[in-house]
């Protein structure tokens, strides 16, 4: 694709603040692409179909997760974009083991859904410990507090 023909994910103002919007919405632009590649027949079809679902369904959820009102709606569909990027390897492997894809035309993709899936993780576990999270306050006022004397306490 084109400079020219990129979409320019950049207008999308929302809660990520790196370029996984505009990685994610490539990353289904090369998915769209490969299963161009895969055979004309029907195990190739029905995980062609597989493949493509949960490969554009990556980004979709990060749109979404762009956008969402709450942090527990912003978890939910980072949650959601890492097991389709789990499930977009395993249909990338069941391909190349199919004889449908090589595993040449494939490796970018596996390598990219395994940085994905740790990129996603970390913003997850992350919501899960955020400034509003109960973990998140015990353990920052078990190291905010500081013992001066027997019994006392100041925070």
């Amino acid at each position: 694709m084109s400079t020219s023909q990129q979409v320019n994910t950049n207008q999308i103002t929302g809660r990520f603040h790196g370029d996984l919007p505009e990685r994610t919405f490539q990353f289904a632009v090369r998915i769209v692409e490969l299963f161009d590649q895969i055979p004309n027949c029907t195990k190739g079809w029905v995980l062609g179909k597989q493949l493509l679902r949960s490969g554009t369904s990556v980004g979709a959820n990060i749109r979404e997760a762009d956008h969402a009102l709450t942090d527990a709606e912003f978890a939910q569909r980072c949650s959601i974009a890492r097991k389709e990027t789990s499930e977009s390897d395993y249909w990338l492997s069941l391909c190349v083991e199919a004889g449908l894809l090589s595993h040449d035309a494939v490796a970018p993709l596996q390598q990219e859904c395994a940085e994905l899936v740790r990129i996603l993780s970390t913003i997850i576990r992350r919501c899960q410990t955020g400034p509003s999270s109960p973990k998140r306050h015990a353990a920052d006022a078990s190291r905010l507090q500081v013992h001066v004397g027997e019994g006392e306490a100041v925070t």
